[in-house]
Protein backbone atom coordinates (compact mmCIF):
# COMPACT_ATOMS: atom_id res chain seq x y z
CA UNK A 1 0.00 0.00 0.00
CA UNK A 2 2.78 2.52 1.12
CA UNK A 3 4.67 1.68 -2.02
CA UNK A 4 1.62 2.88 -4.47
CA UNK A 5 0.99 5.94 -2.87
CA UNK A 6 4.32 6.81 -3.47
CA UNK A 7 3.85 5.72 -6.79
CA UNK A 8 0.54 7.81 -6.55
CA UNK A 9 2.56 10.72 -5.69
CA UNK A 10 4.73 10.23 -8.14
CA UNK A 11 2.51 10.40 -10.74
CA UNK A 12 0.84 13.26 -9.77
CA UNK A 13 3.97 15.75 -9.51
CA UNK A 14 4.76 14.79 -12.90
CA UNK A 15 1.42 15.35 -14.67
CA UNK A 16 1.77 18.91 -12.62
CA UNK A 17 5.34 19.66 -14.09
CA UNK A 18 4.19 18.52 -17.29
CA UNK A 19 0.64 20.45 -17.29
CA UNK A 20 2.91 23.99 -16.10
CA UNK A 21 5.49 23.61 -18.75
CA UNK A 22 2.15 22.64 -21.68
CA UNK A 23 0.69 25.87 -20.14
CA UNK A 24 4.39 27.88 -20.17
CA UNK A 25 4.89 26.53 -23.68
CA UNK A 26 1.22 27.72 -25.33
CA UNK A 27 1.83 31.41 -23.50
CA UNK A 28 4.98 31.41 -25.75
CA UNK A 29 5.08 28.73 -28.65
CA UNK A 30 8.85 28.73 -29.91
CA UNK A 31 10.37 28.30 -26.14
CA UNK A 32 12.03 31.74 -26.35
CA UNK A 33 11.40 34.95 -23.85
CA UNK A 34 10.82 37.90 -25.65
CA UNK A 35 13.55 39.59 -23.26
CA UNK A 36 16.51 37.66 -24.76
CA UNK A 37 18.61 38.47 -28.63
CA UNK A 38 17.31 35.23 -31.03
CA UNK A 39 20.84 34.34 -32.53
CA UNK A 40 20.82 32.76 -35.96
CA UNK A 41 23.23 31.67 -38.76
CA UNK A 42 25.21 30.14 -35.56
CA UNK A 43 26.36 26.28 -35.52
CA UNK A 44 28.17 27.30 -32.16
CA UNK A 45 26.74 27.91 -28.74
CA UNK A 46 24.50 31.10 -28.19
CA UNK A 47 26.57 34.44 -27.41
CA UNK A 48 29.01 33.61 -30.39
CA UNK A 49 30.29 37.42 -31.37
CA UNK A 50 29.47 35.89 -35.30
CA UNK A 51 25.75 35.85 -34.27
CA UNK A 52 22.90 37.97 -35.85
CA UNK A 53 20.96 39.57 -33.05
CA UNK A 54 17.54 40.22 -33.54
CA UNK A 55 15.93 42.53 -30.74
CA UNK A 56 14.69 46.41 -29.84
CA UNK A 57 17.20 49.25 -29.97
CA UNK A 58 17.01 52.15 -28.35
CA UNK A 59 18.39 55.40 -28.88
CA UNK A 60 21.31 57.45 -26.75
CA UNK A 61 20.33 60.58 -25.15
CA UNK A 62 21.95 63.49 -26.61
CA UNK A 63 22.61 64.52 -22.97
CA UNK A 64 25.27 61.94 -22.99
CA UNK A 65 27.28 64.27 -25.81
CA UNK A 66 30.96 64.52 -24.75
CA UNK A 67 31.18 62.02 -22.02
CA UNK A 68 33.64 59.43 -22.12
CA UNK A 69 32.43 55.68 -23.67
CA UNK A 70 34.03 52.26 -23.36
CA UNK A 71 36.13 52.54 -25.79
CA UNK A 72 37.81 55.61 -24.22
CA UNK A 73 36.18 58.04 -26.73
CA UNK A 74 33.91 60.74 -26.37
CA UNK A 75 30.04 60.40 -27.64
CA UNK A 76 29.35 61.97 -30.47
CA UNK A 77 25.52 61.92 -31.40
CA UNK A 78 26.25 61.91 -34.60
CA UNK A 79 28.64 59.18 -35.37
CA UNK A 80 27.67 56.12 -36.23
CA UNK A 81 28.48 54.76 -32.99
CA UNK A 82 26.38 51.83 -30.72
CA UNK A 83 26.81 50.49 -27.01
CA UNK A 84 26.72 46.53 -27.29
CA UNK A 85 26.83 44.23 -24.24
CA UNK A 86 28.22 41.04 -26.39
CA UNK A 87 30.26 42.39 -29.74
CA UNK A 88 33.92 43.66 -28.62
CA UNK A 89 35.10 46.93 -28.38
CA UNK A 90 36.02 48.54 -31.78
CA UNK A 91 33.91 45.51 -33.93
CA UNK A 92 31.74 46.70 -36.94
CA UNK A 93 28.20 45.48 -37.95
CA UNK A 94 25.43 46.07 -39.66
CA UNK A 95 22.23 47.06 -37.97
CA UNK A 96 19.11 46.99 -39.77
CA UNK A 97 15.62 48.59 -38.68
CA UNK A 98 13.31 45.47 -39.33
CA UNK A 99 9.88 47.70 -40.29
CA UNK A 100 11.96 50.18 -42.33
CA UNK A 101 14.74 47.88 -44.25
CA UNK A 102 17.24 50.40 -43.57
CA UNK A 103 20.55 49.50 -42.35
CA UNK A 104 23.68 51.31 -41.28
CA UNK A 105 27.50 50.15 -41.12
CA UNK A 106 28.28 50.82 -36.87
CA UNK A 107 31.40 50.73 -34.94
CA UNK A 108 30.65 48.92 -31.55
CA UNK A 109 31.93 52.33 -28.63
CA UNK A 110 30.18 51.76 -25.85
CA UNK A 111 29.19 49.10 -23.45
CA UNK A 112 25.02 48.92 -22.96
CA UNK A 113 22.89 49.63 -23.10
CA UNK A 114 21.33 49.16 -19.82
CA UNK A 115 17.63 48.76 -19.75
CA UNK A 116 16.99 44.83 -19.67
CA UNK A 117 15.06 44.04 -22.91
CA UNK A 118 17.18 45.75 -24.89
CA UNK A 119 19.94 44.48 -27.03
CA UNK A 120 21.43 47.77 -28.58
CA UNK A 121 21.50 51.50 -28.08
CA UNK A 122 22.20 53.39 -30.94
CA UNK A 123 23.79 57.22 -31.84
CA UNK A 124 20.92 59.53 -32.54
CA UNK A 125 22.78 59.71 -36.54
CA UNK A 126 22.18 56.03 -36.76
CA UNK A 127 18.84 56.30 -35.07
CA UNK A 128 17.97 58.86 -37.72
CA UNK A 129 19.52 57.26 -40.82
CA UNK A 130 17.66 53.96 -39.57
CA UNK A 131 14.08 55.57 -39.72
CA UNK A 132 13.79 54.94 -35.99
CA UNK A 133 11.40 57.72 -35.76
CA UNK A 134 10.29 59.40 -32.28
CA UNK A 135 8.92 56.27 -30.53
CA UNK A 136 13.26 55.91 -29.24
CA UNK A 137 13.01 52.06 -29.76
CA UNK A 138 12.74 49.94 -32.53
CA UNK A 139 13.73 46.00 -33.64
CA UNK A 140 16.66 45.42 -35.54
CA UNK A 141 18.96 42.91 -36.72
CA UNK A 142 22.71 43.07 -35.72
CA UNK A 143 25.42 41.41 -37.80
CA UNK A 144 28.59 41.54 -37.42
CA UNK A 145 30.77 42.49 -40.55
CA UNK A 146 34.18 42.80 -38.83
CA UNK A 147 35.24 41.76 -35.44
CA UNK A 148 38.56 42.70 -33.12
CA UNK A 149 41.14 40.26 -31.98
CA UNK A 150 41.22 40.87 -28.34
CA UNK A 151 44.60 40.49 -27.23
CA UNK A 152 44.65 38.33 -23.75
CA UNK A 153 47.76 40.13 -22.33
CA UNK A 154 47.45 43.76 -23.26
CA UNK A 155 49.27 46.42 -22.06
CA UNK A 156 48.23 49.97 -21.40
CA UNK A 157 47.38 51.83 -24.41
CA UNK A 158 48.45 54.94 -23.12
CA UNK A 159 47.43 58.22 -21.27
CA UNK A 160 43.63 58.98 -21.67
Amino acid sequence: MRAWGIALFCATLGFACAGSHEAAARQNPRGTRNAEPSHSASSGPRGKAHDVQRGHASIYAYSLTGRRMADGNRFDPHADTVASRTLPLGSRARVTNLSTGRSVLVRVTDRGPHIRHRILDVSPGVASRLGMGRTGTAMVSVEPVGLVEVAEASGPKGPR
